[in-house]
C-alpha cells in the first residue's frame, strides 16, 4: 500500500526493438548519492542518522582496499611556498633541499606495455558497449535519484500522519481492542448532556478518516503512475508471446503429421513382428508352465506310492523340490494355494513315520534270536531310514535306539532264567512264583552255567548293537564326506570362475524359456537322475505329463546332480539339501558311539543287579576259594569282551566284582586269621616232622612259582615224613603252626594270581597276618602265654631256639613274597611294600630278643653260680663243673634247631658274659695273674671249662679268648 524507497521503477524502452528485460533492483543499478566514508561508517539501518558503535557482520565483511583511498590532489599540490607548480609536491613534506633524481629501474617490477592489457581491453569492451546501451535507455542517473529522493520523501511525509495501527499486517476490526482504538466508545455516547459535542467529535473522526483515506489513495495512484510503463510493456510482451505459441502449434502439427506417415511406411509392420514375437513366446512359457503345473498335479500320487516302497529320501526331495517350484515358477497360481500347505502336513506325517518305523525297525534288530551272527538287519532300509531322518534334521532318533536297547538288555536276562528254570526239577514254578526267588533256589553251578549264559548273550548283543550303530554312523560321515566335497568344489569355482560360465548361461538360458530345470539335467544325464532303489525305474517320457515318474525326477532337481555313494554294497542317493552343518554331523557321530559305550554300560548294569538279586541272601560270601576265582575269571573275561566290542571300560560291574572281592578278601583273611588264631593257641612249640606235601610246597617255592601243588595221594603215600624242612639247602625245623602258615601265605599269593584287582587288598591282609603271627608267637613264647593257654610247666631254651628258627623260614620267604606283589602291582602303589620292609625288621628284632634270651638265662646261671665261688682244690671246682653241664645241655638243646653259625655266634655271646661275671669275682676275691697257688688253680679252671666248651660238636675252632678275664696291669 505505502510506497518504499525502495521500490525499482522500470525503466522505459527507446529502442525501436522494444525487448523485454528483467527487473533489476533500485538498490544495484540506482545507489543514492554518498558522501565519502568516515572512519566509522554508518550503519546500513535505514536511518542515517544513526552511527554504529560495535562492528558490522555486513560492512566489516568487505575489507579496505587501495580503492576505498582517497586524496585531496589539489590541496597536496598547491604549494605556496613553491615559485613553480611543477616542482614535485615531496618537498612540501621533505624540504626545499629535496633533489628530484631519476629513479633507477627495479630489476624485480617488470615493464608494462599496452600489450599486457589487450586481454583486459577485449574483456572490457563488450561489457562498455552494453553499459553504453544502458545509458541510452534509462533515466540519467542524476535526475532520477533526484525524483526519486524528493518523491520518498514526500510520500514518507504523508504516510507518517496515518496511525501505524492501520499499517500493521495484522489489523482487522474484528478484533475488539482493534476496533476500540479506531473507533472509541466515548465517541458514541449519548448519556448526560453531550450531545452535540459528541455529534462533533464523530464527525471531526470521520473526516480524520477520509483525509487517511485521501492520503493512501494519492499514493497509491503514485506508485501505480511510476509502474505503468512496466504495465503496458507487459501486455506488449504478452501479444507477441501469443504470436510465437500460434506459430509453434502449427510447427508441431505439421511435424505430427510428418511422424504418423512415416510410423505407417516403415514402422507398424517391424512392431507388428516383434508383437508376434513376444506373443508366440508368452505362448510357450504359458505352455510350459502349465506342463510344469501338470507336474506339480502328480506330486502328491507319486509322494503316495513312494511311502508304499518305504522311499522316504525320494518322498522328501519330492516334496522339497516341490516346494521350491511352487515358491519360484508357480508363485500365485490359485489352483495351488493349499497345495503348500497340505505338502508340509505330508511332511510332518512323513516325519512321523519315519520315526515309528526306525522305532519297529530297533524293536526287531534287538530282538532277534541271539545266535552267533552279527549280519545287520535289513542294511538298504536301515539306511534309507537314516537318511531320511537325518534329511529331516531328527537327529534324536538314536534316543529310540537306546531305549529300545535298554528294553532288551531286561528280556534277556529274564528270558535266560526262565529258560534255565524251566530245565531244573528241583524248582516248582508254580510254588515259587517271581523269578527272583527261583533263581536264588539254584545250587553255585547252576547259577553259574545260568550267569555265563547271560555274558555270552550279552557278548552277541552287543556286537549286533556295534555292527548298526556302525552302519548308522558310517551314513552320517557319507554325508559330512559329501559336505567337504561340495564346499571343495564351490571353492575351486571360485578360484576359477571361468569353467562355470558355461553351465551358468544354460541354466539361465533354460529358465528364461519356462523349462524346468530338473528336465535339462535329466536329458543331459538320464543316468544320474534316476534312483537304483527306486519301484519306477522305467524313463519317462518328456511330452507325457500326467506320469508320476515325471514328478520322480523333479526330485532330484538342484544346481548340482545328485551324487551317488555306496555304502555297505547299498548305493544310496545324498541330495544337496541336507542343511547339516560339520559341528551337528559330527556331534551326532559322537553321540552314536555314546551309545555304544552305554550299550556296554547297560548290560554291566543290569549285570550287577543280576549278581545282587543272588547275593542278598549272602550266597557269594559264602563261596569258597575255587568258586570265587572261577566266578572272577568269568567276570573278568566277560569285562574284557566287552572292552574288546565297545573300545571303553565300564566300571559298573567290575566295581561290583570289585565289592564281592573286597568281601571275599575280609572273609577269606578272617577265616585264616581265625584258624591261625587256634593253632598258636594250641601249639606246644616241639619240633613236627614235614609231610611231604609241605616239602613240595617249599620246593614249587623254589623254582620260582608261588602256587599250590596238585595233590598226588599214590606218591604222598609212599613217602614218609621227614625232620627238617628243606629250604634251598638249609634244614628248618618247624612247629606244625609255621607249615601250615606257609601254606596260608602262598594261598594269599595264589588268590592274588586268580584275582589281579584285589592285589593291595590281599597284601594289606597278608602284612596283617604276618604282624598277627610275630606278635602272638612273641606273646606265647617270649612273654610265657603259651603257660596258661597250652598248659606249659616252662619255656625251655629248646622252644626259643624253635620260634627263632621258625621266625626265620617267615623272614626268609618275605622277600619272595614281596617280589611277587611288586610284579602285580601298578608302580603309583609301590609305597605299598614298605610293609613288607617294616615286617621284616619286627621279626628280625623278635630273633634278637629270642637270642638275647637264651644269653639272658645263661647270663643268670652265671650270675649265681660264680657268685659262690671259691678258689681252692680240688681242681676242677664243683662251680665250673656245674656251668660245663649247663653248657652242654644248652649245646644240646639248640644245636639241632639253629644253624651253626648261629650257634657258634651264640655261645661267643655266652661265653663273653662269662667271662664278664668270672672276671668280676676273681677282681672280688683279689685273685691276679701273678703265677701264684690262685693263680694256678683258676687256670685249672679255666682250662677245664675250655676243654668241655670246644668239645661240644661244632664249637671246636671257637675262639674263647680267656685271657680277658684277669685284669689288665697299668
Amino acid at each position: 500500500m505505502a510506497s518504499s524507497h525502495s521500490s525499482s521503477p522500470v525503466p522505459q524502452s527507446n529502442s525501436s526493438d522494444a525487448f523485454f528485460k528483467k527487473e533489476v533492483d533500485a538498490t544495484k543499478h540506482f545507489r543514492p548519492v554518498q558522501s565519502l566514508p568516515d572512519v566509522c561508517p554508518k550503519e546500513p539501518t535505514g536511518n542515517p542518522n544513526n552511527l554504529r558503535d560495535s562492528p558490522s557482520l555486513v560492512v566489516d565483511q568487505q575489507r579496505w582496499t587501495i580503492y576505498h583511498s582517497k586524496v585531496n590532489l589539489p590541496a597536496a599540490l598547491n604549494d605556496p611556498r613553491l615559485a613553480k607548480r611543477e616542482s614535485d609536491f615531496f618537498t612540501k613534506t621533505w624540504g626545499v633541499d629535496f633533489v628530484d633524481t631519476e629513479v633507477t629501474p627495479s630489476f624485480y617490477l617488470p615493464q608494462i606495455t599496452k600489450e599486457h592489457f589487450a586481454l583486459y581491453q577485449q574483456e572490457i569492451t563488450p561489457r562498455e558497449k552494453v553499459h553504453e546501451r544502458c545509458k541510452n535507455i534509462c533515466t540519467p542517473e542524476g535526475t532520477f535519484d533526484r525524483t526519486l529522493l524528493h518523491t520518498h520523501d514526500k510520500s514518507r511525509t504523508d504516510l507518517e500522519q496515518v496511525p501505524k495501527i492501520f499499517m500493521k499486517p495484522d489489523f482487522a476490526l474484528e478484533d475488539p481492542l482493534t476496533f476500540n482504538a479506531v473507533l472509541p466508545w466515548s465517541h458514541f455516547s449519548t448519556a448526560g448532556g453531550k450531545g452535540n459535542r459528541d455529534a462533533a467529535s464523530s464527525k471531526l473522526l470521520q473526516e480524520k478518516l477520509s483525509h487517511y483515506l485521501d492520503i493512501v489513495e494519492v499514493n497509491i495512484a503514485h506508485q501505480i503512475s511510476l509502474r505503468s510503463e512496466a504495465f503496458f510493456h507487459a501486455m506488449t510482451s504478452q501479444h507477441e508471446l501469443q504470436d510465437y505459441l500460434r506459430k509453434t502449434s502449427q510447427a508441431v502439427k505439421l511435424l505430427r503429421e510428418k511422424i504418423s506417415k512415416i510410423d505407417k511406411v516403415m514402422c507398424e509392420g517391424s512392431l507388428r513382428v516383434l508383437r508376434l514375437s513376444l506373443t508366440r513366446n508368452n505362448c510357450i512359457k504359458a505352455y510350459n508352465k502349465l506342463k510344469l503345473m501338470a507336474t506339480v498335479h502328480q506330486t502328491q500320487p507319486t509322494v503316495q506310492l513312494l511311502l508304499s516302497t518305504s522311499e522316504y529320501v525320494g518322498a522328501l526331495d519330492l516334496i522339497a523340490t516341490t516346494q521350491e517350484v511352487l515358491q519360484q515358477e508357480l508363485q500365485g497360481i490359485h489352483s495351488f494355494r493349499h497345495l503348500g500347505s497340505q505338502l508340509c502336513e505330508l511332511e510332518k506325517l512323513i516325519d512321523k513315520m519315519m520315526i515309528a518305523e526306525f522305532s519297529t525297525y530297533a524293536r526287531n534288530d534287538l530282538n532277534r534270536p541271539l545266535e552267533d551272527d552279527c549280519q545287520i538287519l535289513e542294511e538298504e532300509r536301515l539306511m534309507s531310514l537314516v537318511f531320511g531322518l537325518l534329511k529331516q534334521r531328527k537327529l534324536n532318533f538314536y534316543e529310540i535306539y537306546g531305549d529300545e536297547m535298554i528294553n532288551t538288555a531286561k528280556n534277556i536276562i529274564k528270558q535266560c532264567v526262565v529258560n534255565t528254570v524251566s530245565q531244573i526239577e528241583e524248582i516248582d514254578t508254580e510254588v515259587v512264583v517271581k523269578l527272583a526267588d527261583q533263581m536264588r533256589m539254584m545250587n553255585f553251578p547252576q547259577w553259574f552255567d545260568l550267569l555265563k549264559n547271560i555274558f555270552s548273550k550279552f557278548t552277541i548283543f552287543l556286537k549286533r548293537v556295534k555292527a548298526t550303530l556302525n552302519t548308522i554312523r558310517s551314513v552320517v560321515f557319507l554325508v559330512l564326506d559329501k559336505n567337504q566335497k561340495t564346499r571343495d568344489l564351490e571353492d575351486a569355482l571360485q578360484k576359477n570362475p571361468g569353467k562355470e560360465s558355461a553351465a551358468d548361461s544354460e541354466v539361465a538360458y533354460l529358465t528364461h524359456e519356462g523349462m524346468f530345470i530338473s528336465d535339462a539335467f535329466g536329458d543331459a544325464e538320464p543316468a544320474a537322475s534316476q534312483r537304483n532303489a527306486s519301484p519306477n525305474s522305467e524313463p519317462c517320457s518328456s511330452d507325457s505329463v500326467s506320469e508320476p515318474e515325471c514328478a520322480t525326477d523333479s526330485s532330484s532337481s538342484k544346481e548340482h546332480a545328485p551324487c551317488s555313494v555306496t555304502a555297505g554294497g547299498v548305493e544310496m542317493m545324498i541330495s544337496d539339501d541336507m542343511k547339516l552343518t560339520d559341528l551337528e554331523l559330527v556331534r551326532l557321530a559322537n553321540n552314536i558311539q555314546e551309545l555304544l559305550y552305554n550299550a556296554s554300560d547297560v548290560c554291566h548294569d543290569r549285570s550287577v543287579k543280576f549278581l545282587m538279586a543272588r547275593a542278598k541272601d549272602g550266597f557269594l560270601e559264602k563261596l569258597n576259594s575255587n568258586e570265587f576265582v572261577t566266578l572272577s575269571r568269568l567276570m573278568e573275561g566277560f569285562i574284557l569282551d566287552t572292552e574288546r566290542v565297545c573300545g571303553r571300560k565300564s566300571m559298573s560291574l567290575r566295581g561290583a566284582l570289585q565289592s564281592q572281592a573286597n568281601r571275599f578278601v575280609n572273609r577269606f583273611h578272617e577265616e585264616r586269621k581265625t584258624k591261625l588264631s587256634l593253632l598258636l593257641d594250641n601249639e606246644r612249640w616241639k619240633q613236627a616232622e614235614v609231610p611231604a606235601e609241605f616239602q613240595d610246597l617249599v620246593d614249587s617255592v623254589a623254582d620260582g612259582r608261588i602256587s599250590l601243588p596238585e595233590k598226588k595221594p599214590t606218591a604222598t603215600e609212599e613217602r614218609k615224613p621227614a625232620e627238617f624242612l628243606i629250604v634251598e639247602g638249609q634244614k628248618y625245623a618247624t612247629v606244625g603252626t609255621v607249615l601250615l602258615l606257609i601254606r596260608i601265605i602262598l594261598e594269599y599269593c595264589q588268590c592274588v594270581d586268580n584275582i589281579p584287582s584285589i592285589t593291595t587288598d590281599m597284601l594289606t591282609r597278608l602284612s596283617d597276618l604276618l604282624k598277627y603271627f610275630n606278635s602272638r608267637s612273641c606273646q606265647l613264647v617270649l612273654g610265657a602265654g603259651a603257660l596258661q593257654v597250652v598248659g606249659l610247666k616252662t619255656i625251655t631254651t629248646k622252644n626259643l631256639a624253635l620260634s627263632s628258627r621258625c621266625l626265620q623260614l617267615i623272614v626268609h620267604y618275605i622277600p619272595i613274597i614281596r617280589a611277587h606283589f611288586e610284579a602285580r602291582l601298578q608302580p603309583k602303589q609301590f609305597s605299598m611294600l614298605r610293609h613288607f620292609d617294616h615286617i621284616t625288621k619286627d621279626y628280625h628284632d623278635h630273633i634278637a630278643e629270642i637270642s638275647a634270651k637264651l644269653v639272658a638265662i645263661m647270663d643268670s646261671l652265671f650270675d649265681k653260680l660264680l657268685s659262690k665261688y671259691e678258689v681252692k682244690a680240688p681242681v676242677p671246682s664243683a662251680c665250673f663243673r656245674n656251668i660245663c653241664k649247663q653248657m652242654a645241655k644248652m649245646h644240646e638243646a639248640i644245636y639241632d634247631l639253629l644253624p651253626e653259625e648261629q650257634t657258634q655266634m651264640l655261645f661267643l655271646r655266652i661265653n663273653a658274659s662269662y667271662k664278664l661275671h668270672l672276671k668280676r669275682q676273681l677282681a672280688h676275691l683279689n685273685v691276679v695273674n701273678d703265677g701264684g697257688p690262685l693263680n694256678g688253680l683258676v687256670t685249672s679252671d679255666v682250662a677245664f671249662y675250655t676243654g668241655n666248651l670246644q668239645a661240644l660238636k661244632g664249637l671246636d675252632d671257637l675262639d674263647l679268648n680267656m685271657a680277658e678275664i684277669w685284669e689288665q696291669k697299668r
